[in-house]
């Protein structure tokens, strides 16, 4: 047996006027340890469960992602961080697969990575979205060059975060790993998008990705948890600009009071809906108002008219 991880179990878990939080090195300690496989998995069990009663801190985020993402192999260049991490409830298509396709036609190189438990709406929606997936890391680099956008599966991406991220059946409860997939921009880009469907970790990985250094991030209360925005509803998005704390509101975009969660489910639709065979006006106001938000985090000037006309144009893109 491997006790490792126990003095960090410890830490955690002394008892009331002894237990604390862990530091940031502390947390990349345990998370590397995890990695390797090193760890007892009780003492897993154990840590990751302690963090979810205390509530994990933006410190122990940053350990966490850092040391995740240091063990990670290079993907080459990449401008928008997508992660796709929401599972475990039902959703509506996935329209924001194809913001994110606008957002490569303008010549940003996208990387979205994930894994979505029983929801196979994501995966099932990329090939109708025209969203290469690439087999394993190294294809990374020749699909961006390609096409400028391609999905990485977490289980080619990291195995070993991938078992981690796969005990949330074991514990019956999400643990801090969710977060810290959605905190891994495993290419280092330098703008990063995020959903999410619990709204106070909207400041919590904000705060993370701040002490990570991070220049750009939006985050938002998302459709499923996903980064996609409802056009009916003002959005509340936090995170960062030039490396500063930023917070901002945006007004709803259609007076419709459709569910993101309409009964859809054909992924035939993504691919209708973008060669326009498809008059969903609800839907382009999702992809539209999407597309503009990862702009405004690329930094783009008038990202909401720019990602209208992407639309227009979109059928001019190369993989049209």
């Amino acid at each position: 047996m491997n006790h490792a991880l126990a003095p960090h179990v410890r830490t955690l878990g002394r008892g009331p006027g002894r237990s604390r939080s862990l530091t940031r090195d502390e947390a990349a300690e345990a998370m590397a340890i995890m990695l390797s496989g090193r760890a007892d998995p009780e003492a897993v069990g154990a840590l990751l469960m302690l963090l979810r009663m205390k509530g994990e801190t933006a410190e122990e985020i940053a350990g966490f992602a850092g040391a995740a993402q240091d063990s990670l192999p290079p993907l080459g260049a990449v401008d928008l961080d997508w992660p796709s991490y929401a599972a475990g409830r039902t959703r509506g298509l996935p329209w924001f697969l194809l913001s994110a396709r606008l957002v490569a036609q303008a010549g940003h190189r996208v990387l979205i990575h994930g894994w979505n438990g029983a929801d196979a709406a994501v995966r099932s929606g990329l090939a109708a979205a025209g969203i290469p997936t690439a087999e394993g890391p190294g294809a990374v680099p020749g699909l961006l060059d390609q096409t400028g956008i391609a999905y990485l599966p977490l289980e080619t991406l990291s195995p070993a975060l991938f078992g981690l991220l796969g005990l949330r059946p074991v514990f019956g409860l999400r643990s801090c790993i969710n977060t810290t997939c959605r905190m891994l921009n495993p290419a280092r880009a330098g703008a990063s998008v995020q959903g999410v469907f619990h709204p106070s970790y909207r400041l919590l990985q904000a705060d993370a990705a701040a002490l990570m250094g991070w220049r750009a991030l939006t985050v938002i209360k998302g459709g499923g948890g996903e980064f996609e925005r409802n056009p009916a509803k003002e959005i509340a998005g936090f995170g960062l600009r030039a490396g500063a704390g930023w917070e901002d509101t945006a007004p709803a975009l259609v007076a419709d009071t459709r569910r993101m969660d309409d009964g859809q489910d054909d992924p035939a639709a993504l691919t209708a809906l973008w060669r326009g065979t498809l008059d969903d006006p609800f839907a382009e106001a999702v992809v539209v108002g999407t597309a503009a938000l990862a702009l405004d985090t690329l930094g783009v000037a008038d990202p909401d008219t720019t990602a209208r006309d992407l639309w227009s144009a979109r059928h001019r893109s190369l993989a049209a």
